[in-house]
């Protein structure tokens, strides 16, 4: 509409799109309390929200003109649809979340700033908390956020993946959401895939679980943004250029072949060009600001800390070549922006907070580096998780990071880093300068490490010392060792130091033993003690006690009380008591209370009792409310009732509506009783309509069937239908049902369709098979194939290969390669490298020579002896 009327009055779009905004500010009015966190929607600029700046306007450029920051044109796609959908949904009253998933300067920024503009017009607040750090100040007045605000959490991994508060923050946004009183709330975040992929992967099985708030945060509310334009998109963009948007136009002549316009405009390529002609010195600082940010380092780089890493990042002769200001020279040269005002590497000034006097909610200052401090470009950021992945950085970057870095978060997160690349020796130094900056975490790890070694009074006094820090933790996870080691009476007294210490789960674990030896009265009084300090596990056991005693109020109330903590299992317990008993009317009165605090599945319980009795709008308004309150898995539950009824009009609408909010589940079963009562249209049409919703693995269940039905024809079409919707490994899984019924040849034609469509997995899928067939010669030109590609596992298993054969150095290379890649660590088949480098490695590969894994800085030393 904007393009038309700019065509209509010979204007250039971007002036007439800021005209449209001026407007807008000065007709909107603020509402709500004014003291709550955020300003107007019309109040802010869409670069401080940080949307990419696209470079001044080229059709208002000339001698004397003021170069304007303006946006080019805004071409909506698919995406913007569904954030339009949840900006309705927000102005209509309900609380809605969206983040926008994708890689770096693909739009999501400009995306959310765009959907919220209609919200501008009614007098909508937009909140950004960014000072004095991102998640502090999301912690600090999240709770203070009123109705018809927009929380903004562009990089949502600042808020969400904060080591100490990311758990907190996923919690008050929930809180936040399914808290009527509060609403309407809109929250948009963006995240890169990456950090999306790292929050929302279930944990191994009784492996650690930090981010279980995040993921359900997260679950169905998160949208893919795709990395170029379509057909579509261009050709839109293209009406937009030839209505006057100077900034389209100049973009399309760079991107049109590729459809990547958002990062063209963000200045991605110019980044990229100028990372590869820089001079020695510059390359080298900017490759040790890659290594830090992919390998966990924080957003801001203290300069000591680049100037002394890029040292050995430098040939002999480009280091023979320094002048005496090489260092200056590199850090101007980088500081120089590209087109859209970015630098490859700029200087930052972290913003200030500022309270009103005599505020009584004051926040801990920003620790300010006594040294400048420089960000990397994003686009360069992840050009260099992507280009550098397979590569450990150099000797001077891990003493830099050593000698400079001083956040506790940063030492720990190179210390994992230099731990899964066998730099094991570089790990415990890092880790010993996190555990001197008062790392909890460091000093816990740095504890099993003296207890493995047999120093327990050293280690004792070390998860003492984390105990004080904050995480009593330290003493039980030695007391679990000690128990590993049949050492039963040192596991208990660690146990009562950290519970003297205030561990709600050192006096569980202490109430169990005591339990185990007879002792219930003494158990008891310590989930008494755990209760009082917190504990739902401890109000759990004393539920299950009560009711063995026939106590039903008391249990009754200590359900309540775990329920009130967010523990509603307790009282779901109770309830299934009450059923079982024959107390109907008393089990759905403790449900109504169980959903009232907050549970789920108590009302998807009430749903399918009001399903049972007909009462079909009850229950389905019952689990609408369990699906605002974070349960996608309810409206699943109740499409497979009405399937049970005969309803299956009533079932697809819910199952739909379960695949919106998450959950396909419901979906693929509907897909397999239409295919398994001979609908096989039904469920074809079915297994697409989920695929358009982002569901493709129902396709690919769909596409299962049809080859275990033995019919590959119509497999082919649906496996195709999803491999163009993304999933690149449908092919490879056609293989292994190939594979298990002795298939060879029909398996290797369908690994190398996957390897033909970009999935480098298929490729050492194909390999293995060559390798068991006995075609060990394409076995090995096929892994060198997927190692091109990046593939570390093909790394391993050509060194198992060259091992094999007797050559021992090349085998060696290999290991050191896959052991480069921080792959091989954790994964089981690279377990050969383990028994081979059992100190560990230089940075630059040579095998460490032996080494005191017990050794530590004097400091930390005189601490632990004192302690």
């Amino acid at each position: 509409m904007v393009a038309a009327l700019a065509r209509e009055l010979r204007l250039p779009v971007g002036e007439l799109l800021e005209l449209r905004r001026a407007a807008a500010r000065l007709a909107g009015t603020p509402s709500g309390d004014t003291s709550a966190p955020g300003k107007p929607i019309t109040a802010w600029e869409p670069h401080d929200l940080e949307v990419h700046p696209a470079g001044p306007d080229p059709t208002v450029q000339g001698p004397g003109t003021a170069v304007r920051r303006v946006l080019p044109g805004y071409v909506p796609r698919a995406h913007d649809q569904v954030l339009a959908e949840a900006v309705a949904d927000a102005s209509e009253g309900r609380s809605r979340m969206l983040v926008l998933v994708g890689t770096s300067s693909t739009g999501k920024t400009r995306a959310c700033w765009e959907a919220v503009q209609p919200l501008a017009d009614r007098g909508w607040r937009l909140w950004h908390p960014f000072a004095p750090t991102r998640a502090e100040a999301a912690l600090e007045d999240l709770h203070r956020v009123g109705p018809r605000t927009v929380v903004w959490l562009n990089e949502a991994q600042h808020y969400l993946g904060d080591r100490g508060a990311g758990e907190r923050i996923a919690a008050a946004v929930h809180h936040l959401l399914v808290s009527p009183e509060r609403g309407p709330v809109l929250v948009l975040g963006t995240l890169w895939p990456e950090y999306a992929a790292q929050y929302t992967t279930l944990p191994a099985s009784g492996g650690e679980d930090p981010h279980s708030r995040v993921r359900e945060l997260l679950s169905g509310r998160t949208l893919a943004i795709p990395d170029s334009f379509d057909v579509r998109a261009l050709a839109a963009a293209a009406a937009l250029a030839e209505g006057g948007d100077g900034l389209l136009a100049d973009a399309l002549t760079r991107a049109r072949s590729d459809g990547r316009v958002t990062q063209d405009l963000a200045g991605a390529p110019e980044l990229l060009i100028r990372y590869q002609h820089v001079s020695p010195a510059a390359k080298a600082v900017l490759e040790a600001a890659m290594d830090a940010r992919r390998l966990g380092v924080g957003l801001y780089l203290p300069q000591p800390f680049l100037t002394d890493a890029a040292i050995d990042y430098l040939s002999e002769s480009d280091y023979a070549d320094l002048t005496d200001d090489w260092a200056e020279a590199a850090y101007a040269e980088l500081a120089k922006p590209v087109h859209g005002k970015q630098a490859p590497l700029r200087r930052v000034s972290p913003r200030p907070v500022h309270r009103a006097p005599g505020s009584s909610t004051a926040l801990p200052a920003l620790a300010m580096s006594a040294s400048p401090v420089f960000r990397l470009a994003d686009y360069l950021e992840q050009h260099g998780r992507t280009v550098r992945r397979a590569l450990c950085p150099t000797a001077s970057f891990w003493n830099a990071a050593h000698t400079h870095l001083s956040h506790p978060d940063d030492l720990n997160n190179l210390a994992d880093a230099a731990n899964s690349r066998y730099r094991f020796q570089w790990a415990h130094h890092l880790r010993c300068q996190a555990a001197r900056a008062g790392s909890p975490s460091a000093l816990a790890v740095l504890a099993e490490v003296l207890d493995e070694a047999g120093d327990r009074s050293g280690a004792e006094s070390l998860a003492w010392r984390a105990t004080e820090a904050g995480q009593p933790g330290a003493l039980v996870r030695l007391a679990r060792r000690r128990v590993q080691a049949g050492d039963r009476e040192g596991a208990k007294a660690l146990c009562e130091r950290a519970a003297r210490a205030g561990s709600s789960d050192a006096l569980v674990r202490l109430a169990r033993w005591r339990e185990e030896a007879g002792d219930r009265e003494g158990a008891k009084a310590l989930c008494e003690r755990a209760a009082r300090a917190g504990s739902s596990d401890a109000l759990v056991r004393l539920v299950r006690w009560r009711e063995k005693a026939d106590d039903r109020e008391g249990a009754e109330a200590l359900a309540m009380r775990a329920a009130d903590r967010g523990t509603s299992y307790a009282l779901l317990r109770v309830v299934e008591v009450r059923e079982e008993a024959g107390d109907r009317g008393g089990a759905e009165a403790l449900c109504e209370r169980a959903a009232r605090a907050g549970s789920s599945d108590a009302l998807v319980r009430l749903a399918r009792w009001r399903e049972k009795a007909d009462d079909r709008e009850g229950a389905e308004a019952l689990c609408e409310r369990a699906a605002r309150a974070g349960s996608s898995d309810a409206l699943a539950g109740l499409a497979l009732m009405r399937v049970q009824a005969g309803d299956h009009d009533g079932a697809e609408a819910l199952a739909m509506l379960a695949a919106d909010r998450g959950s396909s589940y419901a979906l693929l079963r509907l897909v397999e009783l239409r295919e398994g009562a001979g609908d096989r249209g039904g469920a074809e049409a079915l297994a697409h309509r989920a695929a358009d919703v982002g569901h493709v693995g129902v396709l690919v269940a769909l596409a299962v069937l049809r080859v275990q039905a033995e019919d590959p024809d119509g497999a082919e079409g649906l496996a195709q239908r999803a491999a163009d919707a993304g999933r690149r490994d449908v092919w490879a899984t056609f293989a292994e049902l190939r594979d298990l019924h002795w298939d060879d040849e029909g398996a290797k034609a369908l690994y190398r369709r996957g390897a033909d469509a970009g999935d480098s997995d298929a490729l050492v899928r194909l390999a293995e098979l060559q390798d068991r067939t006995g075609d060990h010669d394409g076995a090995q030109a096929t892994y060198w194939q997927a190692a091109d590609r990046g593939h570390p596992a093909a790394l391993v298993h050509l060194a198992g290969m060259r091992e094999e054969a007797g050559d021992h150095d090349r085998a060696e290379v290999l290991y050191r390669l896959a052991a480069d890649t921080g792959w091989a660590y954790m994964n089981p088949i690279g377990a050969g490298i383990h028994a081979r480098w059992p100190d560990g490695l230089d940075p630059d590969g040579k095998p460490s020579q032996p080494w005191d894994r017990t050794e530590l800085p004097l400091n930390l030393l005189n601490s632990v002896r004192s302690g």
